[in-house]
């Protein structure tokens, strides 16, 4: 609770100051100090300032300020009292209460792509967040908790960035959380291989004005380079702790919080706040903007203004309307503009570029001071790998070559335990069924839940071995040279080189792909990324190409796997080409990409990755696919007797009065295989089916197809699972659905007796699945990202015409040739 949401005439037990700088400060000196008591006398009409009595003295204080300061009332600090706790509960008893609930520490950490910040969020708070060796993995903010020395520990992992220049949406993201969230410490992980690039987001931090720790990370590769940094120097110089961790090892852990408790409780002596020198126009500059933006005391209680007047003064666009709403934002502008022509009239020089240029100057300046690098005249073991496989010749085949082998192991490693996992659901099946008499229930259980989510289970395996390899090269930071390699043949389609990342993001699941599109500063590149990334075959995809490949294409079946693959990146490529002619006619943007050092991934880390997949599938299967199993076996269950099916009951009923002989044996089978054909037909699903058939029937698609893909909408994998369903209409468990998908022919009309799916089907079947309707999921977050729904139906709409349209060009053609 805030001090200003107390009611009047109420008191409370202040826990926690928020804020920063000289609020904060002059906020504590006036007793609004932890544990001590404040009642609230009068809250003033229209949201005006409220009236407290704090030490015997009444003083004022704006709302905003109020809501800097949290507290407990007496009853909630009661309730805070141990329950062990026998003695007499007094109000000093109280007071000891609520500061424990003060020893909660909110930090945000905060650092650029790749130096090791998710990887100690990871150690910091037991999570199992993804961890890659190039930019835009985190997307978003992760959020953990625990305990530790008696203080409880909120932490949040922002997403990477290089600097709070309101340019890409992580600047802003990372910036206005600070400016909202107001944490109480933000640990600013550091790089210890690129101190210098860093260290630049380090001084917009000591701009704001807050509390920061600087964790040194990879400092093991600092010590093997035999580079010597006085890291406490360089610490007092900046008034910012720094503490060298290896997060990757857990090393540096626990100091790293014991300083961050100090930092905490103010018992940190180096802490403390400086002013980076810019030079004298430029601090004159500062200093006259300020004067007008400190006027405004709701944001300056929250952002320092020198950071709101720096910003100003480098035209941030975001600053500009932060304060749009204050009375003297005119003043502001004039003042900012004076002072901006002034300084690029002196240094004949943009003023971003002039505040930038003082920012690394004093870098360079405090890093000769503390650190001494050993100077390497050969080359590194990064750029000795990037000879190879960066080669202009030799790095496009070597891409390609890693990617077939990826899933070349991906369909021929996984086929054993596809096999055991068939195995096991076939008997667990079985059993079910034996021990069940017939009837609704065990017909739920066996043909519903158990073949319907065990059809996608089978394919858990396939899966897994793929993230092994994605994780082998995100970690490795091939990913990254992926990426440069691909940029000329991204150009040439009118995509952004960095465009590739969240493009073979989308290999995993196409949700994270498009929030990552956030890297992408132009919001023609991130939009037109978004429309393509769909054509991604996302993990979800997997089960249903290895379901048909497995039963048609038994022979090549690696190739056949890549080939779908690259069909979806041309196709994205193509379509990407002719949206930018037509629908983006945008400026080009500049390619900067980070080539991170090669690092060996870690065991762990590559763990967490496919730990986290195989959850993520598992909860799909026990969720969605498991509701949507439930869904397809009532449709296709119901209703269970028509009059043609009563007329081959009849028949079947006669058969078996008669005595069996081996003959009438398998005219029973047989009316009782149509009888079950024939009642799924007239099922409410089977009508469904019927009724898109005309749609689909020019791919060769019957009305279990459809009804299959129709079922695929909400998540790709039930495509399996609704097979699993559709296919079960003989109890012999020892036939598999690729053997069922094989064998399976019309029963009726002019194709009577021929397969239902034929090898050219089948391509056409596996097109459609690529390229038509991605999930729900993707949908709304194609909407939360662009901002619009229309771009949301509009993916929709010309995917699943598109895939249409491909699928029955890829039938024609391959019936030339199969």
């Amino acid at each position: 609770m805030r001090l200003s949401e107390v009611k009047n005439n109420e008191t409370v037990i202040i826990t926690k100051v928020l804020g920063h700088g000289s609020f904060r400060k002059r906020i504590m000196e006036m007793g609004f100090v932890t544990g001590k008591e404040v009642k609230v006398i009068k809250n003033t009409p229209f949201k005006g300032p409220i009236e407290f009595k704090i030490l015997d003295y009444n003083i004022t204080l704006r709302r905003s300020e109020a809501s800097l300061i949290e507290v407990v009332s007496f009853h909630e600090a009661k309730e805070l009292v141990s329950t062990n706790y026998e003695g007499v509960i007094d109000q000093e008893i109280l007071k000891r209460s609520a500061t424990q609930k003060g020893k909660v520490i909110n930090i945000a950490l905060v650092g650029n792509p790749n130096c090791g910040k998710t990887t100690l969020f990871n150690f910091l708070s037991g999570s199992k967040e993804h961890v890659g060796n190039y930019s835009g993995v985190t997307i978003d903010a992760k959020k953990a908790s625990f305990k530790k020395n008696g203080y409880q520990f909120n932490l949040v992992d922002l997403p990477g960035t290089y600097s709070l220049t309101a340019y890409s949406p992580e600047e802003i993201y990372v910036r206005k959380y600070i400016w909202r969230e107001t944490p109480d410490i933000v640990i600013n992980v550091i790089d210890s291989s690129n101190l210098e690039r860093n260290l630049f987001l380090t001084t917009q931090l000591i701009d704001m004005d807050i509390k920061v720790i600087c964790a040194l990370n990879m400092y093991d590769e600092l010590l093997k380079n035999e580079s010597a940094f006085n890291y406490e120097k360089m610490g007092k110089m900046m008034g910012i702790p720094i503490i060298p961790t290896i997060s990757s090892k857990g090393k540096g852990i626990d100091e790293l919080l014991n300083k961050a408790i100090d930092v905490y409780e103010d018992r940190d002596p180096i802490v403390r706040h400086i002013h980076i020198n810019y030079g004298q126009e430029i601090e004159k500059s500062v200093q006259r903007i300020r004067i007008k933006v400190k006027e405004n005391k709701p944001i300056t209680d929250k952002i320092s203004s020198r950071f709101l007047a720096l910003k100003l003064l480098e035209k941030d666009n975001e600053t500009l309307f932060n304060l749009s709403r204050y009375s003297n934002f005119d003043e502001i502008k004039a003042i900012t503009k004076e002072e901006t022509r002034r300084i690029e009239t002196l240094f004949n020089e943009d003023t971003e570029t002039v505040i930038t240029d003082a920012k690394y100057g004093f870098i360079a300046g405090a890093l000769k001071e503390n650190f001494k690098q050993k100077i390497n005249n050969g080359k590194s073991r990064s750029e000795k790998i990037d000879h190879f496989l960066t080669h202009p010749l030799l790095g496009m085949p070597i891409f390609v070559v890693l990617i077939f082998i990826a899933f070349y192991s991906t369909f021929t490693l996984g086929s054993y335990p596809m096999a055991w996992i068939e195995s096991l659901v076939s008997r667990l099946s079985g059993l079910v069924s034996s021990a069940l008499a017939p009837g609704m229930l065990r017909d739920l259980l066996t043909n519903g839940v158990i073949d319907g989510t065990g059809s996608v289970l089978v394919f858990l395996p396939n899966i897994l071995i793929l993230f092994f390899f994605i994780s082998i090269m995100e970690d490795s930071g091939y990913m990254a040279r992926a990426a440069f390699i691909m940029d000329k043949i991204m150009h040439s389609f009118g995509l952004h080189g960095r465009s590739f990342i969240p493009m073979v993001m989308g290999f995993g699941c196409n949700v994270p792909a498009i929030m990552a599109t956030r890297t992408l500063r132009s919001p023609n590149d991130r939009l037109l990324t978004m429309l393509i990334i769909p054509f991604m075959s996302c993990s979800a995809r997997l089960p249903v190409y290895v379901l048909f490949i497995s039963a048609f294409f038994p022979n090549n079946p690696g190739l056949v796997l890549v080939g779908i693959y690259f069909t979806g990146i041309f196709t994205a490529f193509l379509v990407a080409q002719l949206f930018n002619k037509t629908i983006f006619k945008s400026k080009e943007t500049p390619f900067v990409l980070e080539l991170p050092p090669y690092r060996i991934p870690t065991f762990r880390n590559v763990l967490i990755h496919m730990w986290d997949k195989t959850w993520q599938y598992l909860k799909k299967i026990a969720g969605v696919i498991l509701i949507g199993v439930i869904i397809i076996w009532a449709l296709g269950y119901f209703p269970r007797e028509t009059v043609e099916t009563e007329k081959l009951s009849t028949q079947i009923e006669q058969v078996r009065n008669d005595h069996t002989t081996g003959a009438q044996a398998e005219t029973l089978h047989q009316l009782e295989m149509e009888h079950e054909a024939i009642r799924l037909q007239n099922s409410y699903l089977g009508q469904i089916g019927q009724l898109i058939e005309p749609v689909m029937r020019p791919l060769g698609f019957d009305w279990k197809m459809s009804v299959a893909l129709l079922a695929g909408l909400p998540a790709k994998e039930i495509v399996v699972s609704t097979m699993g369903v559709l296919y079960q209409v003989d109890d012999d468990g020892d036939i598999s659905l690729t053997k069922k998908l094989q064998q399976e022919r019309y029963l009726s009309g002019p194709k009577q007796g021929q397969l239902i799916i034929s090898v050219p089907v089948a391509l056409a079947f596996l097109i459609f699945i690529l390229i038509y309707f991605p999930c729900i999921g993707v949908i709304a977050t194609i909407k939360n990202e662009s901002g619009k729904l229309y771009w949301a139906l509009f993916t929709m709409f010309y995917t699943t015409a598109l895939a249409w349209l491909l699928s029955f060009i890829t039938l024609h053609l391959a019936r030339l040739f199969f």
